[in-house]
């Protein structure tokens, strides 16, 4: 048996399918929306590392100079 395609039935398919993209755009969107909240969290993640790391950095060169001015301290 062979369906036959009228134009209704082409219209319907037509219609279906530009329904059918525009839930995917609806989705994109909120899949958009969730990434742009993301990025605004994880840049603050970023931001709060490079600090710590600068801290820390910081923090080691203040120890290894008090130290090597202790040492030399000791030697007089």
């Amino acid at each position: 048996m062979r369906d036959k395609w009228t134009d209704e039935r082409l219209d319907d398919l037509n219609h279906r399918v530009d329904e059918g993209f525009r839930r995917i755009d609806q989705r994109f969107g909120q899949v958009d929306a969730r990434f742009g909240a993301l990025q605004g969290e994880m840049n603050a993640r970023f931001d709060a590392m490079q600090r710590l790391m600068i801290q820390l950095f910081v923090g080691t060169i203040a120890t290894f100079l008090t130290a090597t001015i202790a040492l030399v301290a000791t030697q007089f």
